[in-house]
């Protein structure tokens, strides 16, 4: 853990009731435990200045005993009045370890990482009330780290103020490893688990930081908007949330394991760290095992697939999301939902000239679903995506059919789906957008994929794109046209966690963003020919793409295709 206790000399108390100071940066005291960041200012006035803390923990380390089980609290007891002395100030200039990545390697990343990262405007103050935005990352559920995803942007552009926050969960076997075993000596869906124990936590101390616990939206892409709808479906409803808005983009989500394959991952891990597969051996055994036997077993699995599943009618997460929100269980949120326009050409399986026949979409759309999905499915589908040529059909080629196909399936239907249940519960600030403007690094790499997966998160932090594994990631300065693009959604996205309305706070060169309940469309976010602004409009959604998201989701409550 990047974290470094400073010795007493870099902080003064001057009385019992003093603040604590230190000459390395401001300091957030939170009574059970003191933090001091790094400020950085654009412009050298304090009024654009914001302050980073990173690396502080939000749970206890998950070691040992902890391992695949729930979160457990930290000990925040305030350190007794007159005794502030005897508080430590830590060192929380620098991002923590990320949790281990996949594919996994010894020595990157760390099972100690459930840690969350703060920015707030260098003058916030305890009492100043400011909402919250909290950023939870994608990445399949196997990979990801907040470091990829920094929020300084959203603080210094957002008008009115706001705090974000970034957390950090466990991945893959460590997130989310799931048996009978686990089921009798352990817990499901810790990942879930870990980030609702970071929102709870911010409930707790925020307002230490200048937040607004009653002011709290969570927001995340791919995995992550999968997670934020996980969240807004959590125990079915049935519970208070600790957040008030959700924004959740390209949600993504791929098949859910059979129990049959679930017993056979858990084995996979088992026979490489040298554990009994089953009895009551076999968790204690996985708790003491080497974090290097882990990691070697982590990388025998497939990846993804060891993911979010429904845990029981008690659980976290007691029924597929699709399911719930069919039915109505889950919690009445203000929501923001979308993806992006091209997102399925990133998971469609090849490229254009791989299409040709109703043959190659069937086998590279239905692949990574593999014996989940049955031939009549795959002729159902078919069907509905009529085929080039064919009267009536709005593809021009096999490619676009079958794009089109493992976007709507996986990406582009449950953010409308959800809004459209919580329109339909009678939340009034609803909305949904498509994201329109290509990632030009990606863009460049393959002209093909046009407005590819996470072309939305590029802009929102600040040009970056995915490098090497674990991770890797780089940053890139925008262009004139692309700065609109950048200011425009961080407003409407800090707008909404400011007001629930992304137009409230909109730049003055953005058109007002209408309800979901009342336009029954969505805004396109569109990169303009100059400087001066963007291209972004409302659109209806178009009728055809509603009738086939109903039929995955339709299907999705029906079957274990997909969650």
């Amino acid at each position: 853990m990047l974290l470094h206790l400073l010795t007493f000399t870099a902080l003064s108390v001057t009385s019992a009731t003093a603040a604590l100071t230190s000459p390395l940066g401001p300091v957030v005291d939170l009574g059970y435990a003191a933090y001091v960041g790094n400020s950085t200012s654009p412009t050298g006035e304090l009024s654009s200045s914001v302050t980073f803390f990173g690396g502080i923990p939000y749970a206890q380390p998950p070691l040992g005993d902890l391992r695949f089980r729930a979160p457990r609290e930290l000990d925040e007891t305030p350190v007794a009045l007159g005794d502030e002395a005897k508080l430590s100030v830590v060192d929380a200039r620098n991002w923590g370890a990320p949790c281990i990545q996949m594919p996994a390697v010894s020595g990157v990343g760390s099972e100690d990482c459930l840690l969350l990262n703060v920015w707030k405007p260098t003058d916030a103050r305890e009492g100043d009330n400011l909402p919250v935005m909290v950023y939870i990352y994608g990445g399949g559920f196997y990979a990801g780290n907040p470091e990829a995803f920094p929020m300084y942007d959203w603080v210094s552009q957002s008008n009115p103020k706001i705090i974000a926050v970034s957390i950090a969960y466990r991945l893959n076997i460590f997130g989310f490893l799931s048996s009978k075993e686990v089921q009798a000596d352990g817990d499901f869906n810790a990942g879930l688990l870990d980030q609702r124990a970071a929102l709870e936590w911010v409930q707790r101390n925020i307002a230490k930081f200048g937040g607004d616990p009653g002011e709290v939206t969570i927001a995340g892409e791919s995995a992550g908007g999968a997670s934020v709808v996980m969240q807004v479906v959590a125990y079915g409803g049935a519970f208070r949330v600790p957040f008030k808005r959700a924004i959740a983009q390209s949600i993504g989500y791929g098949p859910t394991p059979t129990p049959d394959e679930t017993e056979q991952y858990f084995q996979n891990v088992t026979s490489v760290v040298g554990c009994p597969s089953s009895g009551p051996e076999a968790m204690p055994c996985l708790r003491n095992a080497s974090i290097g036997a882990l990691v070697a077993a982590a990388n025998h699995v497939p990846m993804g697939r060891v993911c979010p599943e429904p845990d029981g009618p008690d659980g976290f997460l007691p029924e597929l999301p699709s399911r719930l929100i069919t039915s109505g269980s889950f919690s009445k949120v203000e929501f923001i939902g979308g993806h992006c326009t091209n997102d399925g050409r990133t998971f469609v399986g090849g490229a254009p000239g791989d299409f040709v026949s109703d043959e190659d979409v069937a086998m590279r759309v239905f692949e990574r679903w593999g014996d989940h999905i049955s031939s009549e499915l795959v002729k159902e589908a078919l069907a509905l995506y009529p085929a080039p040529g064919t009267p009536g059909s709005p593809f021009a080629t096999q490619y676009d059919r079958a794009w089109t196909m493992a976007q709507e399936i996986i990406f582009g239907c449950m953010d409308w789906f959800l809004a459209d249940k919580m329109a339909e519960k009678g939340v009034g600030n609803v909305f949904n957008f498509r994201f329109n403007t290509p990632d030009p690094v990606l863009l460049a790499e393959t002209p093909y994929e046009g407005v590819m997966h996470t072309s939305d998160i590029y802009y929102l932090f600040d040009g970056k794109h995915f490098g090497a594994a674990n991770a890797g990631f780089t940053f890139r300065a925008f262009n004139s046209t692309e700065v609109p693009v950048n200011e425009e959604v961080i407003a409407f996205w800090t707008s909404f966690a400011s007001s629930g309305n992304p137009s409230t706070s909109k730049k003055s060169f953005s058109p007002t963003w209408q309800t979901f309940p009342t336009s029954k469309g969505r805004m396109v976010l569109t990169e303009g020919k100059n400087s001066s602004g963007t291209a972004s409009s409302m659109e209806v959604t178009p009728t055809d793409e509603i009738n086939r998201c109903r039929f995955w989701m339709s299907l999705n409550a029906t079957s274990n295709t997909t969650i």
